[in-house]
Order: C-alpha cells, then sequence, then structure tokens
C-alpha cells in the first residue's frame, strides 16, 4: 500500500514539473529510497525497546522545537526549520509521533479506572499542550490541529469519559472570540474567505479559486498527465506540496481522485485490523495515534482543497513533495508494521 499510493505521488510530481524528475520526482523518490528501508527495519525492532525511548524521543523532540524557537530558519512566512547544512529539519512533522508515542506509552501504564480521574489526565493534555502551543506559534496551525485530532483520539480510545470531551468542546466555543483576537491577520483572513472565497478572489480567495477550477476542469478521466492548464500555467499555487491533490484531479480526472482515496482507505482499515489484533495496549495506542496522522492529513488537505474546510498548510501523506514529511510518515508506518510483527507481545 505505501509502494503504491507513494508512486502516485512520483507520477503526479513528475507531471506537475512538466514532465521532468526534477526539480520533485526525483529528490521525492531519492527520499522514499532512504527511509523506505529505515521503515522495515523499525518494523523489526522489539516494541519494548521503542516502548522504553518514548518519553526520550519524546523531550528530544521537544528540544527541537524550541530550537526553532530560538534559532529557527524563516522561510515561506514561518519559522519552522532548523538548517543542518545539507538538509533543513521541520520538527513539527515528528512532534506527532512523538506525541503518539508519549500518550501511548503513558496510558499503557494508567490503569483505566484511573483514566475517570482528571488528576490522571492533566500531566498528558499539558505534555500534549506544551509542543502544540510552540507549533501554532511558528505560525502552523494546520500542524497544531492534527497533533490535537491525534491526541484526542488517543484519550478517547484510552477510556476517558466523554462528557469531559464535551467540556472541552464547551470551553473552547467560549473562548472562540479570544483566538479570533489572537489570531494572525492572514488566519482570519483565511476563515473570511472559506466562508466566502470571492471576498478577495485576487489575494486570499485565489488559492482556493483556481483549486476548484482545476478539479473541475478535470471531469471523469482527467486532461492527462503533464496536460493540466491550472498547475502548468502557474494558476495554481503549490500544485507540488499542499494543492498537489487538485493538480491529481486535473490530470488523472475523478478515476483518479477515486483511485487514490481507494488506497486511503484501504490502508487505514489495515491499519485498524492491527488494531484489534495487537496484544499490548501500548501497541494499540500507537497504532491509533499513527493512524490518526494519516487520516487527518487527507482528510484536512483534500477537504481544504475543495474548499470544504478555511486552507491550512497539510500536505497530503506521501503524494506531497518534502523530505521531512515522507520520512516522519515513513517511520510511523514502520511503527505501525512493528505493531503488527510483534503483535502477541505483552509488554509490562
Amino acid at each position: 500500500m505505501i509502494l503504491m499510493i507513494s508512486s502516485f505521488g512520483f507520477v503526479i510530481l513528475w507531471s506537475a514539473s512538466g514532465g521532468h524528475l526534477e526539480p520533485w520526482a526525483k529528490k521525492q523518490i531519492i527520499n522514499f529510497c532512504l527511509f523506505f528501508p529505515l521503515s522495515i527495519l523499525l518494523s523489526m525492532i522489539d516494541i519494548r525497546i521503542i516502548y522504553k525511548f518514548s518519553y526520550i524521543f519524546y523531550f528530544g523532540v521537544l528540544l527541537l522545537l524550541i530550537g526553532v524557537e530560538l534559532f529557527g530558519v524563516t522561510a515561506m512566512g514561518g519559522k519552522r526549520w532548523i538548517d543542518l547544512g545539507i538538509t533543513r529539519l521541520q520538527p513539527s512533522e515528528p512532534a506527532k509521533l512523538a506525541i503518539v508515542l508519549m500518550l501511548a506509552k503513558y496510558f499503557h501504564n494508567l490503569h483505566l479506572n484511573e483514566t475517570l480521574k482528571t488528576s490522571k489526565i492533566l500531566p498528558p493534555i499539558f505534555a500534549v499542550l506544551v509542543p502544540v502551543i510552540l507549533i501554532i506559534k511558528q505560525p502552523d496551525l494546520g500542524t497544531g490541529i492534527i497533533n490535537l485530532v491525534v491526541a484526542v483520539s488517543i484519550f478517547f480510545i484510552a477510556g476517558v469519559q466523554i462528557w469531559k470531551f464535551a467540556a472541552v468542546g464547551a470551553s473552547i466555543l467560549v473562548l472562540l472570540p479570544i483566538a479570533w483576537r489572537v489570531m494572525y491577520e492572514y488566519q482570519r483572513l483565511r476563515v473570511l474567505v472559506f466562508l466566502d472565497p470571492m471576498k478577495d478572489p485576487l489575494g486570499a480567495g485565489y488559492n482556493i479559486i483556481q483549486s476548484k477550477i482545476a478539479i473541475g476542469s478535470g471531469g471523469l478521466f482527467g486532461k492527462g498527465l503533464t496536460h493540466g492548464t491550472q498547475s502548468h500555467l502557474d494558476f495554481l499555487p503549490e500544485h507540488q506540496t499542499d494543492f498537489i491533490f487538485s493538480t491529481l484531479a486535473e490530470e488523472l480526472g475523478f478515476t483518479g481522485c477515486f483511485s487514490l482515496l481507494a488506497l486511503y482507505i484501504a490502508m487505514i482499515l489495515i491499519c485498524l485490523t492491527i488494531v484489534v489484533n495487537c496484544r499490548s495496549l501500548f501497541g494499540k495506542y500507537m497504532v491509533v495515534g499513527v493512524t490518526s496522522i494519516l487520516f487527518s492529513h487527507v482528510f484536512i488537505n483534500i477537504a481544504m482543497v475543495m474548499g470544504i474546510l478555511p486552507a491550512v498548510g497539510v500536505p497530503l501523506p506521501f503524494i506531497s513533495y518534502g523530505g521531512t514529511m515522507m520520512a516522519s510518515m515513513l517511520i510511523g508506518m514502520g511503527l505501525i508494521m512493528n505493531a503488527s510483527v510483534h503483535r502477541n507481545v505483552n509488554i509490562q
């Protein structure tokens, strides 16, 4: 499934650059070839070793996020990267996995009755909010939201009471006016444009309008690879990253979109099957968390380019161009495969 979905991405990136491997497809293939073997190796490591180092990994990524705040590299309006010389690292991507492993280990050691106590769920809430706040401050609202969705999914499956989720949801609604005031101007504009794209058709609403045109013009079978007008004539911004699904829709049409979504759904169903068969709670929570990352990215990205959700910087897993994202998702898949391989291991 990973190979099939990634191949979709290689082809679309090749097409987006006019039928050339440079500048995106070649680098994406190299990143895949580097980290796919790592995911296979990760699947063979004793799951108890992953369990043992979960907190260390979390604190390591937290330090990287603090490092971004202190001496990060600013690009495209955000300070999200650390310059390593040969490449740039975006710590917000591994932060998702760090939060998953941290919560998986914490709730594994927590008895079901203890999850009913508010005092027991406050520490993991704090541990989630610290990196999320650092990520949103970069600013990277999309990744921050995904981290919250992932955390909520693990809290839910761990047995936290429904009324507590309802209470938090009600509190968020009450705080929305305050949140609106502290949002960046471009974030407020994105929400307003989401409600009415024609409010600023040549500014903040331009991307989503062009995206809808690209998706609609693809028809049933698309215009064909390298023949998309919106992307190749540069009407569609970021057509190799956040809006790559629009490029795919224009060139491969409804058939191509349906095929890709079918692959994603199949992968998610396989992951949920692994959750059911996992003996250890740590393995279950880990797989649920990584699956939530995959689902959140797919849902938010596709809903965003279709205008169903406000535009946020969320790439499409295995499809959008980006080395850190590819590495993060492949490592996440390695964790899921690890839970499958070691499904009968009982972690004490």
